[in-house]
């Protein structure tokens, strides 16, 4: 089954974090989430997360994706702590996949890694200028090779989807979204 890290940083939006876990594990993929330090997470809204780990702790593991919650100021802790970076760079390098949403594509943008490829991000929370070879754009949800961005928490319940489809395939998808009763 694959395996996904979710990091989660102090000021993380609370919609996207939980809809990213909760459908990959509706589907059996192993979801690790995990804290930048070693204390309860408190998401932009209040909510309070408690992370399976430390980032410390699974710096060296191997993850078939790693996607990062948006909102503020979740993602601007994320894009200045170098180990984030690492770990983006070097999933990045060995051709796995890494997501972001919401505010949480411009740590991708920072990281060099969107360079020449297509994304997308909250409106206001990336300035495309600062990333002029970035190709930004208003769609729900953007893949580009093994890189998926999305737009923010309105978008998080397709987000998670397109990264079962592309961890597991359609029909996984397809099984997740018939137990979520969404509209027809």
């Amino acid at each position: 089954m694959p395996s996904v890290l979710v990091p989660l940083a102090q000021g993380c939006e609370e919609l996207e974090a939980v809809t990213i876990i909760d459908l990959l594990r509706r589907d059996g993929i192993e979801v690790i989430t995990a804290g930048l330090d070693n204390r309860p997470v408190t998401a932009s809204r209040g909510t309070l997360l408690i992370a399976d780990t430390g980032l410390d702790d699974v710096l060296e593991r191997t993850f078939d994706m790693i996607v990062l919650p948006g909102g503020l100021p979740g993602a601007d802790y994320l894009a200045a702590d170098p180990r984030i970076i690492d770990l983006i760079r070097r999933q990045h390098a060995a051709g796995r996949y890494t997501a972001a949403i919401c505010a949480a594509p411009k740590v991708l943008a920072g990281a060099g890694v969107l360079d020449g490829r297509s994304a997308t991000h909250y409106p206001g929370a990336v300035d495309p200028s600062a990333y002029p070879r970035v190709r930004f754009t208003d769609a729900a949800v953007v893949v580009d090779g093994t890189l998926v961005t999305s737009r923010g928490p309105g978008t998080a319940m397709d987000f998670a989807l397109q990264l079962i489809e592309l961890l597991l395939g359609r029909e996984s998808r397809d099984h997740v979204e018939r137990g979520l009763v969404r509209a027809p």
